[in-house]
């Protein structure tokens, strides 16, 4: 299970990002957070983008309201979803634990 942290109404969490994967999606839990593959190199902050993106899709909120908060030069990540709480998160990553 996604270990998930509320901060200031928002839900906080950890990533772990492999980039140069044949598609991006969610791979599931690693450690007590989130495993995703990503299509894009880490190179030009585009792994990034395309992390953000994809947790926009998956919980359906525009992208400029998907943080990273730490790592970002790092494969494991802190994110912050704005405006979406720890109790309506858990379902959605629920789906892919």
């Amino acid at each position: 299970m996604v270990e998930l942290r509320e901060k200031n109404g928002n839900v906080v969490f950890v990533v772990k990002a492999h980039p140069r994967s044949s598609k991006s999606r969610i791979c599931g839990v690693y450690n007590g957070g989130l495993k995703v593959s990503l299509k894009a190199a880490p190179v030009d902050d585009a792994a990034n983008k395309e992390c953000c993106e994809l947790l926009s899709k998956v919980f359906r909120i525009p992208l400029s309201r998907v943080h990273i908060i730490s790592g970002n030069t790092s494969r494991t990540k802190t994110v912050m979803l704005e405006g979406i709480s720890s109790v309506s998160a858990a379902p959605v990553l629920e789906s892919y634990c």
